[in-house]
């Protein structure tokens, strides 16, 4: 592949949108045309556990074939918490494309993506209101993660978790409220994902691929 072959920039006319999510077991992958985001848009996810290094690529081409790669305008990926090789093999990738084609990167946090869903189990006035998403690491401690909802007027019906503080590692047992276990789905959130894309890409946002990196709240070893 050439880059210099390639359209570059935020404006090119490379309509695909692609997002990946592999936080967990499940790969999830979700593309748009968009040219026509109403009829276009294609989502699979793929139970693949400790086989995605071997089978994302093949994944991603029963989506979108590696002959249309070219024309991908932008790239969407979850960068964690999550499993430590998975999230870091989905981001290598999403990395690589996104250099390569010389396109623009969105890295998403997996609990700023499930924020809005989760969301719905609060009361009303809490829902207004920060809330916390926290997961219990066995032997490791909390993690978690600061949001609040905020409501998209250029798209019916769409919230996005605004992040006020990213996942992290509580160093205390603090007094986080309200607070909400964490719950992956990836099949609704890797569409989340895509939808605050195609915004950012809407809104002409540029997201630079050399500051996507996988979120990592605690060590891999140890």
């Amino acid at each position: 592949m050439n880059p210099k072959k390639i359209e570059k920039g935020i404006n090119s006319n490379r309509p695909y949108l692609i997002a990946l999510h592999s936080c967990t077991t499940t790969l999830g992958i979700a593309i748009i045309d968009s040219r026509s985001p109403l009829t276009s848009l294609n989502s699979s996810i793929f139970p693949i556990g400790r086989n995605l290094s071997n089978k994302i690529i093949s994944c991603v081409e029963e989506l979108l074939p590696a002959s249309n790669w070219q024309q991908l305008g932008r790239i969407a990926v979850s960068i964690g918490p999550g499993g430590f090789t998975s999230t870091r093999v989905t981001v290598v990738m999403a990395r690589t494309l996104a250099q390569q084609l010389d396109c623009d990167l969105d890295g998403i946090s997996s609990f700023a993506l499930m924020a809005p869903r989760l969301a719905n189990s609060l009361e009303s006035t809490e829902k207004k209101n920060p809330f916390w998403i926290a997961k219990v690491l066995p032997r490791r401690g909390t993690v978690a993660g600061k949001y609040q909802i905020q409501h998209c007027s250029s798209i019916n019906n769409f919230e996005i978790g605004l992040e006020i503080e990213k996942p992290h590692l509580l160093q205390s047992p603090l007094n986080i409220n309200p607070s909400i276990n964490a719950s992956d789905d990836v099949n609704i959130d890797v569409l989340q994902l895509l939808r605050i894309s195609l915004l950012a890409k809407n809104k002409n946002k540029h997201s630079q691929w050399q500051k996507v990196t996988p979120i990592y709240p605690t060590s891999p070893v140890n």
